[in-house]
């Protein structure tokens, strides 16, 4: 009795670890960001870098490229027509088709007020794109202050 007993635990447990074909989820190509941080969020005109924290995830681990010519980060400023790029360097190794996680620090560059006033307003959209030319999703920053130095 005892061994009809332990034969059926265990026929449950592997029962409840087999794959259900119809709901198993197939691992995008596509690589995924979302933001962890963004500091200073007030910034003196040509004055202060920024930084931003944005975490990633790639289940193929095409991340970055080796040319420093290539630019795989979309960051656009929401008072500007164009988007600024920046490079990316492999976040793998190159060939390996591997999961990917981690966290990018994106240094930006000394922001500026575009018109006449003392202060201005401005959020960044962000993507990235693997070497297979795949979109991440995109992200937006919380509302950053320009400042002009008086």
């Amino acid at each position: 009795m005892k061994n009809l007993y332990l034969i059926l635990l265990l026929f449950i447990f592997l029962s409840g670890c087999r794959k259900d074909e119809d709901n198993v989820d197939e691992l995008s190509s596509d690589p995924a960001i979302r933001f962890i941080s963004l500091t200073p969020i007030e910034v003196i005109n040509f004055k202060n870098s920024i930084t931003l924290a944005i975490g990633y995830k790639d289940n193929n681990g095409d991340l970055g490229f080796d040319d420093p010519d290539e630019y795989a980060l979309w960051v656009k400023d929401s008072r500007l027509d164009s988007a600024d790029w920046y490079h990316v360097q492999p976040l793998a190794p190159i060939g390996k088709n591997l999961i990917i996680e981690g966290q990018l620090d994106i240094v930006l560059n000394s922001m500026f007020i575009i018109g006449n006033g003392n202060k201005e307003l401005v959020s960044l959209s962000i993507k990235i794109i693997d070497r297979e030319d795949h979109w991440s999703n995109i992200i937006h920053t919380p509302p950053i202050t320009i400042l002009k130095q008086q």
